[in-house]
This record gives C-alpha cells, sequence and structure tokens, in this order.
C-alpha cells in the first residue's frame, strides 16, 4: 500500500511523512549493514565502505515540485518525488556496486521501481553512479505502508568526483564556465579509468593469495 498521509493540513502531515521516510532510511541501512556483515562472513570482505542516509529538505522538494508544475502539497511530495529519502552507498570498486545492487535486488521485500546505470551510460557532465529507486514496507503500529527510497551506488573516487562538481555548479550556480565543465568530464575519465585499473589490482592481489594458498 503506497503511503498517504493521514491529513494534508500543516505541520503534523509533515511530521508524519518525516517518521514514516525516516523509518524507510532506518530500514534500508540495516539491510545494507546486514549484507555487509554477512559478505565478510562468507568471504572475508566487507564491498561497502560506508553509508549515508539523509531526508531531502521541505525547500528542495518544493523547488523540484515547482520545476515539473506541481502545487507543493503533502500528497504531491509523496506522490512524485521519488527521493525524499535516499542512501548512499560507498564502495571500493565497481564490481562491489553490482554485487549490492543484486543483493538488494534478491531481498523479497524490497521491490524495484527504477534502475539507473551512470556507470555505463554516464551523464553528459561526466557523473557517474548506480541509482535505484525501490520501494520498502514500513510497519505503523495500526497499519503497514510503503515508501519510496533512492539509493545511489559508487567508488569512492565517483564519490569524491561527484562532490566536487556539486560544489562547483553550486558556487556558480549551475552555470559554471565551458572549460571548467571540460576539465570535470576529463577528470571523470581518469577517475573511471583509475576505479578500472585498480579493481585489476584488487583481481590480481585476489588470484595471487588463492595460488599460495595451493
Amino acid at each position: 500500500m503506497e503511503f498517504k498521509p493521514s491529513s494534508d493540513s500543516g505541520v503534523d502531515s509533515w511530521k508524519e511523512v518525516t517518521l514514516v521516510y525516516n523509518s524507510a532510511l532506518k530500514e534500508i541501512g540495516t539491510k545494507l549493514e546486514i549484507l555487509n556483515d554477512e559478505f565478510q562472513h562468507v568471504h572475508r570482505y566487507n564491498p561497502i565502505e560506508h553509508i549515508k542516509s539523509r531526508l531531502k529538505s521541505p525547500e528542495s522538494i518544493v523547488r523540484k515540485l515547482k520545476k515539473h508544475g506541481y502545487e507543493s502539497t503533502i500528497e504531491n511530495m509523496v506522490k512524485h518525488v521519488n527521493d525524499i529519502a535516499g542512501v548512499r552507498v560507498i564502495c571500493s570498486f565497481t564490481s562491489d556496486i553490482y554485487r549490492i545492487a543484486e543483493m538488494l535486488t534478491n531481498q523479497n521485500d524490497i521491490k524495484i521501481i527504477c534502475v539507473k546505470d551512470y556507470i555505463k551510460n554516464p551523464k553528459p557532465s561526466g557523473y557517474r553512479s548506480y541509482h535505484m529507486i525501490v520501494s520498502i514496507p514500513i510497519f505503523l503500529s495500526d497499519r503497514k505502508t510503503e515508501a519510496t527510497v533512492e539509493i545511489q551506488i559508487r567508488t569512492v573516487a565517483m564519490d569524491f568526483w561527484a562532490s566536487l562538481e556539486h560544489k562547483i555548479n553550486y558556487k556558480f550556480e549551475g552555470k559554471a564556465p565551458v572549460f571548467i565543465k571540460n576539465e570535470l568530464i576529463e577528470c571523470s575519465k581518469i577517475i573511471y579509468e583509475l576505479d578500472e585499473r585498480m579493481l585489476s589490482l584488487n583481481d590480481q592481489v585476489l588470484l595471487y593469495s588463492q595460488l599460495k594458498e595451493v
């Protein structure tokens, strides 16, 4: 059942939205931690470096609604803004990204709504990351509801690039000079090549370790 606030009037409704989406963040965060612990137990390796979560600010939600031509109501927030709750998963290697995405997909209480692979198909800006919009059940005292969460999975290097790009766009209010945009694109290509080389190096280390054990 899609989450519907009990009313659409003022502070109480926004508090209910915050409660449900904060609960969704906790649910996803706990799942990721358990999967990471299990992977460590089975394979003696942690695919997740760290996890960040956040709730979109009311101001940011309103801007997004206006951008797409919707009125700023609680109902429209829940219906049309899929990233009110956001989780960012930072990994060491690109192979970890797809491994984590697969583990999440295999969870029978998570419904995959949308997937966007900006690693294989980067944005024109050079941005790379793996995005999933998922729906997860939330059990309240009097009912079961569902909330959407945006999950971004990326390497440490991709996260560094995205953080810098965000700061530059904020500084120039989204209108950075062309030469800076071009430099960011070039840096994105270098980071992708670095990720590939680090993955190859890690594979060689693992192979060497296995040969020594034989």
